[in-house]
């Protein structure tokens, strides 16, 4: 017999999640608070994945239990500040954190961000691509500051919606967004060792990768990050942080060390070495080389001799 595929159920409007959770209709059609200790919540979200059509800000408080997020679930005993951008798959049979007392769900459609700069600033925040166990966990300092924040949102939905309305909490927003990053710059820095251990596993992972004649293409950015259990965009941001270049730049320079070593060391052909490090022609590994390091690959051997 088949086996039924669970699909995941499709949110596109914010009325919709509020009927599912048994709440009258948002106050704006395009932007909602909902406080996991406020009364009137009957419902919850579905037992299994579903779709979110907007961004998603979520503080979960310290409690015992098990979010699932994608095709993974994690322990969320610290609580902390999650966020997730449209058409993410969240959510889960044991996602129960609309209803936990202190969570906080901010639902914002991307039309609310229409027409402003923060409608394209807003993809420029790598967090919003980042997993469950890549959630921010704040001081107690950092909390009361994004708690305070998030209150003042909720008092502006409450207020009597107006001209002005948007512009405040479109103002509020950024604020948000801009404590965020400079909270997650400050924990790369607070939870070195923890990065400094993910970068040796990384300094690993790219090294067999390259050593391995049988390896097909160049190592990409997922792939490595899939080695580390990391979102791209948290590995990304880890290694600026870290070392000041993004993912990509740190592939370039391990390839252009892992050639040079070929190349001095050997006697393998430009061809071959192409070939071991995954590039496809042996033209496009010369022009690489070439822009990187201002010189031919055949160039750089001659200077050794």
């Amino acid at each position: 017999m088949k086996k039924v595929e669970n699909k995941p159920v499709r949110f596109d409007s914010l009325t919709a999640v509020h009927r599912q959770l048994g709440l009258p209709a948002p106050k704006h059609p395009l932007i909602s608070l909902i406080n996991g200790s406020q009364p009137g919540i009957t419902g919850k979200m579905p037992n299994g994945p579903h779709i979110l059509n907007y961004y998603k800000i979520s503080y979960k408080p310290p409690f015992s239990g098990k979010i699932k997020y994608g095709q993974s679930y994690y322990d969320f005993d610290e609580g902390g500040l999650l966020f997730a951008s449209p058409g993410q798959v969240i959510g889960g049979s044991e996602d129960s954190a609309c209803t936990n007392a202190g969570t906080l769900i901010l639902l914002i459609h991307p039309d609310f961000l229409l027409h402003h700069q923060l409608a394209k600033k807003i993809r420029q925040y790598g967090y919003f691509s980042y997993t469950a166990n890549e959630a921010l966990h704040m001081s107690e300092e950092e909390k009361n500051i994004i708690l305070s924040i998030f209150q003042m949102i909720e008092r502006e939905l409450n207020s009597r919606i107006d001209d002005f309305s948007q512009d405040v909490m479109l103002s509020q927003l950024e604020l948000l967004f801009s404590y965020a990053d400079r909270f997650y710059k400050r924990q790369f820095i607070t939870r070195k060792i923890v990065s400094n251990d993910l970068l040796q596993q990384l300094e690993t992972v790219i090294d067999q990768y390259l050593d391995d004649e049988g390896s097909e293409g160049l190592p990409t950015v997922q792939y490595l990050a899939s080695q580390l259990h990391l979102s791209p965009g948290y590995l990304s941001d880890m290694l600026r942080s870290l070392i000041g270049q993004n993912a990509q730049q740190y592939i370039h320079d391990k390839l252009i060390a892992k050639s040079r070593e070929l190349l001095s060391t050997t006697n393998m052909s430009v061809s071959a070495i192409a070939f071991q490090l995954g590039f496809e022609h042996s033209q496009s590994f010369s022009k690489f080389f070439k822009i990187k390091t201002k010189v031919s690959p055949m160039q750089f051997r001659q200077s050794f001799n």
